[in-house]
Order: structure tokens, then sequence, then C-alpha cells
């Protein structure tokens, strides 16, 4: 069985509850980066321990927060190493309005992504209504009002967080298993 890490930044708990579908589907284990764009020394080992990790953030301004940018940023040591290379890579966002920009972030992700040699694995899923109700092919987005809880996300967005999650694992398994 692959081992699957889930990185993510979440700054109203929007993010975190997508993070949550993700890695139960994966099989994952949730890796938080904190308010000041951190990670521990022991969360650092279980994403370079993992043979597929998926990146998480909620879309501010078009973007990832400043807290994900800075953890990517700080990936630069494993880039020099190729520490990451072949690893399976997938990403999913959250915004409040039904575009967002989130592609952008997306897009952030997959450039990150190649740049460290990972393998992208997109979002097959057609929109069916509710799951990948969004339609992105990249990876996952969800969407929520901008006054709403956590507690609101649509249950399509999260079962396509899940699905995806099922997605990595089982792609991280063939290449690695």
């Amino acid at each position: 069985m692959a081992k699957v890490a889930v990185v993510f930044h979440s700054g109203y708990g929007h993010t975190q509850r997508m993070a949550q579908f993700v890695a139960e589907g994966a099989g994952a284990e949730l890796v938080a980066i904190d308010a000041d764009g951190n990670l521990t020394d022991a969360q650092w080992a279980t994403v370079d321990g993992a043979d597929a990790i998926i990146f998480g953030s909620p879309t501010y301004m078009g973007m990832a927060s400043w807290q994900f940018k800075k953890f990517a940023d700080a990936t630069s040591k494993r880039w020099f190493t190729t520490a990451w290379k072949d690893k399976v890579a997938g990403g999913f966002t959250i915004s409040a309005s039904p575009s967002g920009d989130k592609l952008s972030t997306i897009q952030y992700f997959i450039t990150l992504a190649m740049q460290q040699g990972m393998v992208w694995v997109g979002q097959p899923a057609l929109n069916d209504g509710t799951i990948n109700r969004i339609g992105s092919n990249s990876g996952v987005m969800g969407q929520v009002g901008p006054t709403s809880p956590a507690a609101d996300i649509p249950q399509g967005d999260l079962d396509t967080a899940k699905a995806y999650g099922q997605r990595i694992a089982a792609m991280a398994a063939k290449l690695h298993g």
C-alpha cells in the first residue's frame, strides 16, 4: 500500500474539511501548514516519506494562500536533491465564488509538481451534477458562499474530494506499490 500525505493550508476551515475527505479517500495522513506557513520537522518527514503528495490551499485573490506559497518555496531543498522525483502529485482548492480563478491555484500546484519531477494525476470524473460539479479535470475544485461555514460545502464537492483521494492512492500503488 502506498503512503499518501495531504499537505494543506486552511485559513477558515473550508480547505481543512476538503482535505479530510481527500485524506479519507486516499487513506492519507493530513499535514497542516500552520498560520505562519511552516511545517514541523516531523511533518516534513511525513511528506518526504510519502509516495504521493496531495497539495491543498484555498484560492485567495486568484492564487494559493501565502502560507502555502511559503511551504512551496521551502521545498526548494527537495528540488535540489530531486527528493520528490517520481512521487505522485495532485491538488485541490476551494473558494467563495463559482470561478474565483481556482484554476490558477491548481496550475500553481501542477507547476510545483513538475518542478519537483513528480507525476501529476488529474480528476477524470465527468460532471454528473454532484461529482465534479465545477467540471475541473486538473484537480478538485470546491465552492461555498463567502459567509458560509465549512459545514455548508456541498456534499458533491466533498464526494469529489474523496474520490480524488482514492484515485491518487490507486495511482501511487501502481507506481510505488
